[in-house]
């Protein structure tokens, strides 16, 4: 019995969260370290401190800043031609997470 509800539970969760709707967000794309304040790493120009950050610190990874939060990208890969850049991210937001579902990322004009 708990089975069939622990997979009805998981079901439902499953099915409400196809559900969210899909957004855009603009922000800039930096590291979950230094965020958007890259200076105590002395290490310029800004981009180069992003990727530095995430290919040398055990945990950090791509985020987007929109000037007040950062939210934790699905795709850790995309990003990194766009670090320190201002971009458009398309994407599904899980707000308990905080992530980004991206599905497209695209400089922002």
């Amino acid at each position: 019995m708990k089975l069939r509800i622990t997979s009805l539970t998981l079901f439902a969760a499953l099915a409400l969260a196809g559900n969210l709707p899909k957004q855009t967000f603009t922000g800039v794309i930096t590291d979950s370290m230094c965020a958007n304040d890259h200076k105590a790493m002395n290490i310029t120009p800004t981009d180069k401190c992003v990727r530095e950050c995430i290919k040398h610190s055990a945990g950090v990874r791509y985020v987007l800043f929109d000037g007040k939060k950062a939210y934790k990208l699905s795709d850790q890969q995309t990003p990194e031609q766009f670090a320190a850049k201002r971009v458009k991210i398309t994407g599904t937001l899980y707000q308990k997470t905080d992530i980004i579902q991206v599905d497209s990322i695209q400089a922002a004009k």
